[in-house]
């Protein structure tokens, strides 16, 4: 009955010194120190694919598929509240949905310098900060309407 006893109170003695030792390397930071080094430097994101409308004569005649790459510093994306992804995303489609000179036909003449210059710059002026480093371009296709609907 005895060693019950003990073996119950070492338990006790044993779970109250792990957990004052957590709570002690928690409120320190001992452990969170390793990561500030790790969030130096630029940080690159994906955006989700984006399909754009391309209407002529009032109707779709097909759909600009795009995806985004962009960078940012690191420790300023671990401070910021809400992430630029929407806002690149919001630019891209817009930019590209009012674009006159952007001819789907012909998307190899399109200028993507101009668009991804264009949308860095807007995303910064809307997050009111130097966010995004650069804007870069993983995927830029045209779709007609007839391939979209078609499904294999």
């Amino acid at each position: 009955m005895i060693r019950l006893v003990l073996a119950g109170l070492w338990v006790c003695i044993l779970t109250a010194g792990t957990s004052y030792a957590v709570a002690y390397w928690k409120e320190n930071g001992s452990l969170l120190s390793a990561k500030d080094d790790y969030l130096e430097g630029l940080q690159s994101q994906k955006t989700r694919a984006l399909s754009v409308p391309m209407v002529e004569n009032g109707n779709v005649q097909g759909y600009i598929i795009a995806r985004f790459t962009y960078t940012v510093d690191a420790k300023t994306m671990h401070q910021l509240n809400v992430p630029p992804e929407p806002f690149i995303v919001d630019e891209a489609f817009r930019k590209i949905y009012a674009d006159e000179r952007l001819d789907f036909r012909k998307l190899a003449r399109y200028d993507l310098s101009i668009l991804t210059a264009a949308i860095k710059q807007r995303v910064n002026a809307r997050m009111q900060a130097d966010v995004v480093q650069d804007v870069l371009i993983e995927d830029f296709n045209y779709v007609s309407k007839d391939e979209f609907q078609r499904k294999p």
